[in-house]
């Protein structure tokens, strides 16, 4: 670990955070979330909030895909996902859903303005991103896709989009 150059959990903890935020809105898989979590962690994001039915730490599922990112990142529950939307845009937070409706943005054509703070929402794996969420959204956006599928593993979603806000924040 030492020649990867990896911080420690504590030294996670002090270290001044990129201004995005996670919202999972209702994700079944327990496997999706530790990986929200691990992922959160690589991108050294603010907080994730978990919302309505999204599993909560500690839980061995979660754990074993996190990897130890749950003592890492901050973490909170809310019991609807409005009420963390709602905290999100009193705190500045552009609100953006990851979800495929008419008029969303392609991904690639989202401008990240490096002053700014982003919650990226993610909905549920059958369902998307609740409708009264969408609702609340400053935008949405989309990732493009090409195959046969419309849709891609949250996990990988959420990769793909802190990717795009991190390469956009970092050429700048």
């Amino acid at each position: 670990m030492d020649e990867l150059n990896r911080i420690s959990v504590e030294e996670f903890k002090k270290t001044e955070k990129f201004p995005v935020v996670l919202i999972l809105d209702n994700i079944r898989s327990l496997n999706n979330v530790g990986a929200a979590f691990r992922t959160a962690d690589a991108f050294r994001i603010e907080k994730i909030y978990l919302c309505g039915i999204t599993g909560r730490p500690p839980h061995r599922d979660i754990r074993k895909t996190a990897l130890g990112a749950t003592e890492s990142v901050t973490w909170q529950y809310y019991p609807t996902t409005l009420a963390a939307i709602e905290e999100c845009k009193t705190a500045g937070f552009h609100i953006c859903a990851l979800e495929q409706v008419e008029g969303s943005t392609s991904l690639e054509q989202l401008e990240i303005v490096k002053q700014e703070k982003y919650a990226f929402i993610f909905g549920n794996e059958v369902f998307g991103v609740e409708d009264d969420a969408l609702a609340q959204s400053d935008k949405c956006i989309e990732i493009p896709q090409f195959g046969t599928k419309h849709s891609l593993n949250i996990s990988v979603s959420i990769g793909i989009v802190l990717w795009h806000y991190m390469n956009n924040i970092l050429k700048k």
